[in-house]
Parts: C-alpha cells; structure tokens; sequence
C-alpha cells in the first residue's frame, strides 16, 4: 500500500507535468514536456546525489578522519542490513542531516557539525538510523525525482504566461493563466504529500535500526529548536533542497508558512514514543539484559554503545 501511494503521487506529478507541457503547446508541447522530463529524470538519477551535496558544501570523511561517527553509521548500516553509505560532514552550526543516492549501493548520508556537536552519541544514532530508513525504503531517489519534477513544473508554468494561448487549448489563454498559477501550487501539494509519508515511515524504521524509539525522539526536539533559531545558508539559496533533510532547514525566516514537506515534529516525536511504550523496536526483538544488568531491553537490542547517564554523556561523538 505504501509503495503504490507514492507511485500515484509520481504518477499525478508526471501527468500535470504533461499537463502544462500540453497548454503551452498542445500535443506537441506535451511530446516534448514528457522528453524534457526523462532527460531531467535520467540526470537526477545519476547526479542528483553529487550535486545536492556540493549545494552544501559536504566533505567525504572516512574512519581515520572521524572514526566514532563513521563506526557509527556502519554499525547502523550493519543493522539495517545494508551497505556502508559514504559518510559527510557539513560544516554549518545548525543541526541537521540527510540522506541521497539512488539506490542503497551508491547511498551517502551526511551530518551538520551543528548536528554533531549539540546531539548526545545515542541521539546521532537515532538520527542516522532515520536517514538509513531513507536509504533502505528508497526514499532518496523517490525525493530527487519528485524535487526534479516539481522544479520543472514551475519552470514550464512561467512560460505559460507568454506561450499558453495555442489553438489546441481547450481554455485558451485563460486556461494558461490558470495552469500558471495553480500547476506549481499543485507540484508542491504532491511533493509534501510525499515527503511527509517518508518521513514518518523513516523514523519508524530508524528507530527499530537504531534500537531505542527515545533516542530519535529526543534528537528531533534539539532539531526543530536549532533549526528555528540558527540559520543553514547554503539550505536558504537552495529551497529546493529543503525536504531531503530530517527537519525543515528553512524554519528560520518561515519560508514554508504555507506550505511544509515535513510533518509537525511534535507529532513525530509522540508517535515514536507512543511506539517505545508498546515495545519500542517493531520487528526488532529486544531481550532483556544479560545478567540483570539494568540495561533497557532496547539499548541491549542495539548494540550501539551507551555513554552512560545524562551526567556523563558526551557532546558529539568524537572520542
């Protein structure tokens, strides 16, 4: 059921794609609104990750650069069942993460040190767990197409205003104008329709990687108040890009005061915990501790170290 809604959404995004293309230039005009769309489908699945991450200014570390974050994200991804991913840092103070790569093989995950230095290490792991859910749902591919439409579906829009009055419109001129203003409008419906489902299955699945619903959930409120007071520039001149991260990098001058691509963080933060309180993990068993040792049963399921109590608990995972 969930595969199929978002391939109707992909559909529905496609078909007002050909929509516009057809009232700037009738059947022709939507020929070549459908090619145009192949070939920008065809690039975004090939470069769409190394662009997105050059937008931001990411930088490729490996286990000697940052070894207790890389070992992290590949003690996670050995939970997920999944390859290693390439690991980024972004060097911007607020915290914040996302996921790109078309498929599992040629995945990358990145991190803001923003993200690093303010998050407890069982934090990260909740964070990092939620973009493998990405990752592992094929979520990253699903975002870059739907992202790579949209854009074109306000490209095609404003030129709707100059080349829309031909004679195979049904509506003339005044469909153009309509289809200019309300194609976008509709793009972008479809696109937080899609984003907001991927980001609640995401933090389902990050939490049963990661072990302990609690830990994304705590992450996601120091998320929602560092995005709202500190600003991630390189976000604000690319837009576009804002739904790929785990929490809306724009809040701070409310750029989606109408509409969002991500889901209100106080309902995910109580869906998670509403999931720990009826056993945590979902498909993944968490048996009590060894030796009546104190541990939680989801900490014991999830193998990723614990720092200790909150009094002892460490800013940034680096040793």
């Amino acid at each position: 059921m969930s595969f199929m809604r978002v391939a109707f959404l992909l559909a529905a995004m496609t078909g007002l794609f050909l929509t516009v293309g057809y009232m700037i230039g009738g059947a022709g005009g939507m020929v070549l609104a459908f090619l145009v769309a192949l070939g920008m489908n065809g690039f975004a699945y090939w470069n769409s990750d190394k662009v997105v991450l050059s937008m931001h200014g990411a930088k490729q570390v490996s286990e000697r650069e940052a070894p207790e974050f890389v070992g992290l994200v590949r003690d996670l991804a050995r939970r997920a069942d999944l390859p290693m991913p390439k690991v980024y840092i972004i060097n911007t103070a607020q915290p914040n993460a996302f996921a790109t790569g078309r498929n599992p093989q040629n995945a990358a995950v990145a991190a803001t040190t923003g993200l690093l230095n303010m998050m407890s290490r069982e934090e990260v792991a909740g964070v990092m767990a939620h973009e493998l859910g990405h990752v592992k749902h094929r979520d990253t591919l699903t975002m870059t197409i739907t992202a790579t439409i949209a854009g074109a579906i306000g490209m095609l829009a404003n030129f709707a205003f100059f080349f829309g009055g031909n004679r195979d419109n049904p509506l003339g001129i005044v469909g153009a104008l309509l289809v200019a203003i309300l194609a976008p409008i509709a793009a972008m419906i479809v696109q937080m329709a899609i984003s907001r489902h991927n980001e609640y299955n995401a933090d389902a699945e990050g939490a049963r990687i990661a072990g302990n619903p609690e830990w994304l959930a705590s992450a996601l409120e120091k998320l929602e108040r560092g995005s709202r007071s500190i600003d991630n520039h390189a976000a604000e001149r690319n837009p576009a890009t804002a739904h790929l991260f785990i929490v809306n990098p724009l809040h701070a001058h409310k750029h989606d005061s109408l509409f969002s691509t991500h889901p209100s963080t106080a309902n995910r933060v109580r869906a998670l915990r509403s999931m720990a309180a009826h056993g945590g993990t979902g498909s993944v068993s968490a048996p009590t501790a060894a030796g009546g040792s104190g541990m939680s049963a989801s900490a014991a399921a999830s193998r990723i170290p614990s720092t200790g109590g909150a009094s002892r608990r460490r800013r940034g995972p680096w040793g």
